[in-house]
């Protein structure tokens, strides 16, 4: 119930709820058979301690973005299951124990969908429509369309997550992670200074149509995992243990070290402007010296004036944050032309927190709205844009997540969605990705030696994920030029300051990698030659 904001004001909480956690779990296990024989303990009240204990590691996951606390979580959550901690629930005749027997799988599937523990998932995803059948076959519970619901959500987002089917050669699916790793981490020229590290980073969504779960849209999803690091030490052996040991609790060794191995985030769900307003300042407070700040926003357009306006600020629309809350009215006639959208963040709200280095990503219908962004404070500032407009046959997939952001996060995956690809052989998949990392490998060449490239993206290059969301942007925007299919400035992306496109956006090296790219997934017709493009048509 604390705050989410800041980095200070909660930590001593979670540190005393962690050792109290601990003493409890320690206590149980000492004396289990007391317990058992004398006090009646029964098995479904240590699931609920394990649960409480995995649900702990998983807020200190959202409050820190530390992957190895959701393989903490995880040992938890799994242990609960392996050893049927819960199995007795339903017999116990309380239709409120089998609803925590319902939260817990469904918070366990947010983790394992973290974790990209896509089989589980699924077997996960089975129980829990026999235990919402239990539930509401037994008790006929008013919050059985809920429950419903949820599962309806969660096999809806699993659904439009595997876009793309990569087949082992006996056909059955791999998981790819999408993380950063040392391999797929993009090369950085010898001797490039670092001026910036990433710090801070909000990750906004607001999408009508598109699926989601647990307050999280497909393409914040996407987005969170492109901004973290694989979890390099894998704790879920704990689970095989005699009972699953509390681990490193995250204040075992004192105040925890400043070096962090992945950016702080915050996950905004449909926020007020006054929530997400509070965040971005909390962000900015926090924001150390050479540190950058992401604002990362999936949102339907919000369209202004669109008579002729020199007030880019406020005049053009923006993106809209949250649909309108019960209780506010919508104005209507003259008055609705008098009153801006409440909850429409406009370039001009941003204005302030450019004081500090700030690295904008747009994935909206009206992403133009922050093209001609003014850089006040002379700090590096960015903006990455998404196209406003895709082909009619491609409409219907916007539902399943955001084509740009889909690029950002697996760039692959994406030029397979353009082309109409659903299903690849591993052996084609890793030939393919080579062709990726190598057209990454050459822009980055290309970013450290371009003349005309805008002092903006020279401070933000060091980064690694900075660095790999701008290569990611260049192949976006080349695969997007050449097909055949996105005609016209609205259906590519575009970036502010913008890139130089003699030597990046239009260089005949990376033109070459995308086509024999085409040629190696056999889609070459979908791709024009370069010399026919007219990108202004």
């Amino acid at each position: 119930d604390l705050p989410q904001y800041g980095h200070k004001q909660w930590q001593s909480y979670f540190g005393r709820t962690f050792d109290v956690y601990t003493k409890l779990w320690k206590f149980q296990q000492q004396h289990r058979a007391i317990l058992d024989a004398k006090y009646g303990l029964k098995r479904w009240q240590i699931g609920e301690i394990a649960s409480k204990i995995g649900q702990l590691y998983y807020h200190y996951y959202l409050r820190t973005s530390e992957t190895n606390y959701l393989n903490e979580s995880f040992s938890f959550y799994s242990a609960i299951r392996m050893r049927a901690y819960y199995s007795k629930a339903s017999k116990e005749e309380r239709p409120d124990l089998m609803v925590k027997k319902l939260r817990y799988y469904a918070r366990f599937i947010v983790v394992c969908l973290l974790l990209k523990k896509m089989k589980l998932v699924r077997d996960l995803v089975r129980e829990l429509a026999k235990q919402i059948d239990d539930y509401t076959g037994t008790y006929e519970p008013e919050d059985q369309m809920e429950w419903n619901l949820v599962l309806g959500e969660i096999k809806a987002f699993i659904e439009a997550d595997g876009i793309i089917n990569v087949m082992d050669v006996d056909s059955s699916s791999i998981v790819l992670s999408h993380r950063l790793t040392p391999l797929n981490t993009p090369p950085l020229e010898k001797g490039t200074p670092v001026y910036l590290t990433l710090q801070e980073v909000l990750i906004v969504g607001n999408c009508h149509e598109q699926v989601k779960f647990s307050e999280l849209t497909l393409d914040m999803f996407r987005m969170l995992q492109s901004l973290e690091r694989e979890p390099q030490d894998d704790l879920s052996n704990q689970i095989y243990d005699t009972s699953p040991a509390p681990g490193r609790t995250p204040f075992e060794n004192g105040e925890r070290s400043n070096k962090r191995d992945n950016p702080h985030k915050y996950l905004l769900y449909k926020p007020t402007y006054g929530q997400l307003n509070t965040f971005l300042a909390s962000a900015f407070k926090e924001l150390p010296p050479n540190g950058a700040m992401v604002l990362y926003i999936s949102a339907d357009g919000c369209l202004g004036n669109q008579k002729h306006t020199d007030d880019a600020a406020y005049d053009l629309g923006g993106v809209v944050t949250n649909s309108r809350r019960e209780g506010e009215e919508p104005a209507k006639g003259k008055k609705a032309e008098m009153f801006k959208e409440m909850h429409c963040l406009h370039p001009g709200d941003l204005y302030p927190y450019t004081r500090k280095p700030l690295f904008l990503i747009i994935d909206s219908s009206n992403s133009s709205a922050f093209q001609n962004f003014p850089n006040i404070f002379g700090q590096p500032l960015v903006c990455l844009l998404s196209p406003e407009q895709v082909p009619v046959t491609m409409q219907d997939q916007q539902v399943k997540g955001s084509l740009f952001t889909l690029f950002l996060h697996s760039p692959l995956m994406a030029l397979c969605c353009v082309c109409n690809i659903a299903d690849v052989p591993i052996s084609l998949w890793d030939k393919s990705q080579t062709q990726v990392d190598k057209f990454v490998a050459e822009a980055s060449r290309l970013f450290s030696r371009a003349r005309k490239l805008d002092h903006a993206y020279v401070q933000f290059l060091g980064d690694d994920f900075l660095r790999l969301l701008l290569l990611r942007f260049v192949f976006c925007y080349i695969v997007l030029i050449l097909h055949r299919g996105f005609k016209g400035p609205s259906y590519y992306p575009a970036s502010h300051p913008a890139l130089p496109t003699d030597e990046i956006l239009e260089h005949p090296a990376l033109y070459k990698i995308v086509l024999d790219l085409a040629t190696t997934l056999e889609v070459r017709g979908l791709f024009a030659e370069p010399g026919e493009l007219d990108i202004s048509a």
